[in-house]
């Protein structure tokens, strides 16, 4: 079922420089990425604490919120006897990234096993007041048991991304029919939902439809690949395809 929710531009950012760029060209939320670091790349904390100072010096009417990854760590290893380890180090960095300020987390899912152990290391942390993001990836095995193990837990939010940049996007992943029905199922968990994975301006139309919180965009933003500067004229693209509330 459609709602009435309006959708956000989600702009991915390598440094404070461009997170300025993204909120002058109209960015929804502004997400702290380093592409060069790998799909969810971390910017060091200092530089975190940093963009939350610069928003949050801003007059009020003017900010937006900002999101930040903790990095490429493992979501969860079940075959592996370091699962406890790499659960509590997952919750450890999503901790550390939390007391930066910054509004979100986010944290991936990478693997295909029962994310139960990083969940519950992840709960401690969330209900401390952080807001959890878990982001799963539309070219790699999905969590055992499906998105539904994700229903009723401690996160604020999940997204599907992509892994792989250079094999296509989101909508080459998963027919355009099981991407509506992730945007749907999360929403009746009462989760924010975003669609990203080298999506382009031309994937816009055909998923805003499905009404997702926010649709997240790098390479687009780009006169390049994701690892290119952020361009003010692809990014005024984007922001001109998605309505704005």
């Amino acid at each position: 079922m459609i709602d009435d929710r309006s959708t956000g531009l989600l702009a991915s950012v390598a440094d404070l420089a461009e997170a300025k760029l993204a909120l002058a060209g109209g960015a929804d939320l502004i997400d702290l990425k380093n592409p060069a670091a790998g799909v969810l790349g971390a910017w060091p904390v200092a530089a975190v604490r940093d963009a939350v100072a610069w928003m949050a010096g801003l007059p009020p009417e003017q900010r937006r919120p900002l999101s930040a990854t903790i990095g490429d760590l493992p979501g969860d290893l079940p075959d592996d006897p370091s699962t406890t380890a790499a659960a509590a180090a997952a919750a450890a960095a999503a901790q550390e990234m939390a007391a930066t300020g910054v509004d979100f987390v986010k944290l991936g899912f990478f693997g295909g096993g029962p994310p139960g152990a990083i969940l519950a290391a992840l709960r401690p942390v969330a209900e401390s007041g952080a807001r959890l993001v878990g982001v799963l990836f539309a070219d790699r095995p999905p969590p055992r048991g499906g998105v539904g193990v994700f229903a009723g837990t401690s996160l604020a939010g999940l997204m599907l991304d992509t892994t792989d940049k250079t094999e296509g996007s989101l909508r080459d992943c998963l027919h355009d029919a099981t991407l509506g029905i992730f945007v749907s199922t999360t929403r009746r968990w009462n989760l924010l939902v975003g669609l990203a994975g080298s999506l382009s301006v031309d994937d816009i139309p055909a998923l805003l439809p499905f009404r997702p919180d926010y649709l997240g965009f790098r390479g687009a933003l780009t006169a390049g690949d994701r690892s290119a500067a952020l361009d003010v004229t692809a990014l005024a693209r984007v922001r001109a395809a998605i309505p704005t509330s």
